[in-house]
């Protein structure tokens, strides 16, 4: 068995970490060839990641849907767990296109309580979900799909030794 499925991580596991980590970061093609990283605050939900932004990373889907999102956490190299995905990511460009999708308010709720407090003020018992809707030029949320996947979960390279 190749060492990437060895240290794959599990469905649970994937889940948890894709509802309870705080940021992605997402690589999209900027002008030209150069690559635009960005972290992220995001949902999940649907088996999709959902970012509200605005700005050129919005601009860079608009013109090429292709990305990657990588989600980890934990930073010392025997703790590493990660999860990358490439695919497609659309715009939702408008508040009909928004309430099209079939996982944004559940993603709104989501990220309602796992944002609660996170701008500095104090946490609510009831959080109100996300409000974020399409605004300006390029406040959009985004939706990205993703076509191919590759986990790994250093915790398991001490059983391999």
């Amino acid at each position: 068995m190749p060492l990437s499925r060895k240290l794959a991580l599990d469905a649970d596991q994937i889940e948890e970490i894709m509802t309870t980590t705080w940021n992605c970061r997402i690589a999209t093609v900027g002008p030209g060839t150069r690559i635009n990283l960005t972290p992220m605050w995001f949902g999940w939900g649907g088996g999709k990641v959902y970012i509200y932004g605005r700005g050129q990373k919005v601009v860079n889907l608009r013109r090429n849907p292709e990305c990657t999102i990588i989600v980890d956490r934990n930073e010392k190299f025997p703790e590493l767990q990660a999860i990358m995905m490439q695919g497609r990511a659309v715009v939702l460009e408008d508040a009909d296109a928004e309430a099209a999708d079939a996982h944004l308010d559940e993603v709104r709720n989501q990220m309602g309580r796992k944002y609660n407090g996170g701008h500095g003020q104090p946490p609510s018992d009831d959080p109100p979900p996300n409000s974020a809707t399409a605004r300006g030029a390029n406040g959009r949320w985004m939706v990205f799909t993703p076509d191919s996947q590759v986990t790994w979960d250093n915790f398991k390279l001490a059983s391999l030794r």
